[in-house]
């Protein structure tokens, strides 16, 4: 009898021969079957097993294969059953005075068994950015098809969505075009709910990355909704399935409130992202061309503000202006229909002011090209201007840019030759991340006059970068105000900003939201401060939509734990926690407190790179001078204070945090109130604090010493 054996019954001993024997037909194939890989690894959507397959009963092993064992943990090869262990897995602690290193799984290199659904995901990633960037649905659905897997596509519309999120207008919508595409002929109805009931159940991670994934989200399940391929039922069933505090009922109860129940919802759903994806620049030119053209043949100008409206691109509409006004040098018969329906499109507001003059300036800088077709291009060009002007359909400052041959005045070879200047420093800046050089090289240049055109250049070429380029330019903001740049510098570069935020969009759809990320941001590192946002709107236009960025940064700032959040709206900041900020603000006052080297101190609290948290620095050092009755402690403060460390509003705020918390300090500190009133008379004899602060009543200091005796 061999070893072992006797330890077996014969019916035992007739199943392990007829194990040993698949096993050694499964190992001498050339290629494992498909089916029993498929059978054992598989995860369908949703996370579940499949029948027979416990899920909870597959664990994954530390060489990557996944092994299936006895209900509750117990048995299995090597094993004495369950004994302890109460969750079903064996936990070795290499601390333990009694660890055995033999008692670590034996880990066989290269004989890995990689999980189908990790493949699965990582080749959906690639589906997904190559549609993102060619826009080809029946690419991207050709491909989801030759992947197959079809149990896995809720994991598709989750990474397809989750993706999007994080991206421009553009991509969203993309993103809701190829749902749609693929629902029903790729996607099954079911697995669409399942998709997007995965998303509700992450939104509480998405969240730590993508700051409004709650709004977001919610746009998305409307629009699915709206486009039919999630019934309105669903968001009842996953409400039921939702815990009440979770981030994803808040998702559907905003899409079922901000959204689903707005009128004509449809319409504000789909034109929300800025309508179809599937629709190209020589199109829409196509369009114009073609709808001018059926005007003049039926002069309805009713009809042609309707077509004009439909195309839904007003940031193209100086296109409109232009064709219609070649149109008109073309055929000057039609000259009064083009004038009345460019008059009737400005009187309805459908063409804005600075679209009209968009497309005369446009029409302008391509005199020289019109006349080789059209010989008196110019002449007739200077005879259509004045009679917008006095018809009142063009702004009449339009004028100040033209010259009095009525062509563009080109920028002077000064401006010109310093945006070169600029440009070639922002792109070193990006690529080096040096600010004392980028500083050096613009005070080289010797043009602070210019200082509001670095700034917008800045921020443009920013807009049309990665994440790591905008943090890269709130942060380069921050040192340039603190250095070289005015306040008035600064609202002067938004205002340039915010003026010609409707060519941005023309290659940045996102301008806008991003254009307000950098507004309220400033107003966060302490560059601006809250009242220059009212500064900057009431310099714009007012038919400008830069106003309605600057009240988009307003809401931004004023919203709860606003420093925190935007702050890391790039994925910058120093990615300190505020409990590690306040212990290293306490350990650098410590030291200082000791050693009395002030420069040192200023340097870390500039290593700390959190200006928006620096009242914090002023509160704990206040509280530290009472409690070691070391009133120099405030040299420190005035130091930060002269060299715009830390600002009027981060010392202000740091004393009426004091101010605030002075009945808990007096319980540990009994004459705080009498210091601390000494403090503020200090604070406002050197200028620290906004004339807005309140100082304690003689009241309230009577009460306190009263209190102590």
């Amino acid at each position: 009898m061999a070893s072992g054996e006797g330890f077996l019954t014969e019916h035992q001993r007739e199943k392990l021969k007829i194990a040993s024997q698949n096993v050694e037909n499964l190992s001498s194939s050339p290629k494992s079957p498909p089916s029993l890989l498929s059978e054992f690894l598989k995860v369908p959507p949703g996370g579940k097993a499949p029948a027979g397959v416990p899920g909870r009963h597959v664990r994954r092993s530390h060489s990557g294969k996944s092994v299936r064992v006895k209900k509750d943990g117990g048995g299995g090869k090597g094993t004495w059953g369950k004994l302890l262990d109460t969750d079903g897995e064996s936990h070795l602690d290499r601390n333990d005075p009694n660890y055995d290193s033999g008692e670590e799984p034996y880990q066989l290199v290269g004989s890995t068994v990689s999980d189908p659904l990790d493949d699965y995901k990582k080749a959906v990633v690639s589906i997904i950015e190559e549609y993102f960037s060619t826009g080809d649905v029946d690419l991207a659905a050709s491909d989801l098809r030759e992947l197959g897997s079809s149990e896995y596509l809720p994991y598709f519309i989750k990474r397809l969505v989750s993706m999007a999120m994080d991206r421009h207008d553009k991509e969203k919508e993309m993103a809701s075009v190829l749902l749609s595409a693929l629902y029903a002929d790729v996607i099954s109805p079911s697995q669409i709910r399942d998709g997007f009931f995965m998303l509700l159940e992450s939104v509480d991670d998405l969240v730590v990355d993508i700051l409004d994934a709650v709004d977001i989200l919610a746009l998305f399940l409307a629009r699915a909704v709206v486009d039919d391929i999630l019934p309105p039922a669903f968001l009842t069933r996953a409400k039921k399935a939702l815990v009440e505090s979770s981030k994803g009922f808040q998702v559907i109860q905003t899409a079922e409130k901000s959204y689903l129940s707005a009128p004509h919802h449809a319409e504000l759903v789909e034109r929300k992202w800025g309508g179809s994806t599937h629709i190209t620049v020589e199109e829409v030119k196509k369009k114009i061309a073609d709808l001018l053209k059926e005007y003049v043949e039926s002069k309805d100008a009713f009809e042609a503000c309707r077509c004009i409206r439909e195309l839904g691109v007003s940031f193209f509409h100086h296109e409109v202006v232009k064709r219609a006004l070649v149109l008109a040098m073309e055929n000057q018969t039609a000259e009064p229909l083009i004038f009345k329906l460019l008059k009737e499109t400005a009187d309805e507001g459908l063409i804005s002011s600075s679209q009209m003059a968009k497309g005369f300036s446009r029409l302008a800088e391509s005199l020289d090209d019109l006349a080789l077709d059209i010989p008196s291009a110019k002449t007739l060009y200077q005879s259509l201007l004045p009679k917008a002007i006095t018809e009142g359909w063009l702004d009449a400052t339009f004028v100040t840019s033209m010259g009095e041959d009525g062509e563009v005045q080109k920028d002077n070879e000064n401006v010109r030759r310093y945006k070169e200047e600029a440009v070639t420093i922002i792109r070193e800046y990006f690529l080096s991340d040096d600010i004392p050089e980028l500083i050096r090289s613009l005070e080289d240049l010797g043009a602070p006059e210019y200082n509001p055109i670095f700034l917008k250049k800045l921020i443009t070429l920013a807009l049309d970068r990665k994440n790591r380029e905008k943090e890269m330019a709130s942060v380069l903001l921050s040192a340039l105000h603190i250095e070289i740049f005015s306040t008035e510098d600064i609202v002067n570069g938004f205002v340039m900003l915010l003026e010609s935020a409707e060519d941005t969009a023309l290659d940045i759809l996102d301008a806008s939201n991003e254009l307000a990320l950098f507004l309220a941001r400033a107003v966060i590192d302490d560059v601006l401060a809250p009242l220059n946002l009212e500064e900057i709107s009431s310099k714009l236009p007012s038919d400008c939509s830069g106003t309605e960025t600057v009240r988009v940064a307003r809401t931004l700032v004023g919203a709860r734990h606003a420093g925190e959040r935007l702050l890391r709206c790039w994925g910058g900041g120093t990615g300190w926690a505020v409990e590690d900020a306040k212990d290293k603000i306490m350990k650098l006052l410590e030291e200082y407190e000791s050693g009395g080297v002030v420069n040192e101190a200023c340097q870390c609290i500039r290593d700390l790179g959190m200006p928006f948290f620096n009242h914090e620095v002023v509160k704990k050092t206040l509280i530290m001078a009472m409690e070691k009755k070391n009133d120099s402690m405030l040299n420190l403060l005035q130091e930060c204070f002269g060299e715009g460390l830390i600002t009027i509003n981060q010392m202000t705020k740091g004393y009426t945090r004091i101010k605030d918390s002075l009945d808990d300090l007096a319980l540990d500190i009994p004459n705080a109130r009498e210091k601390f009133t000494f403090y503020v008379e200090q604070a406002q004899k050197n200028g620290w604090l906004l004339p807005s602060f309140e100082s304690l009543t003689p009241l309230d200091v009577s009460l306190t010493q009263a209190a102590a005796s």
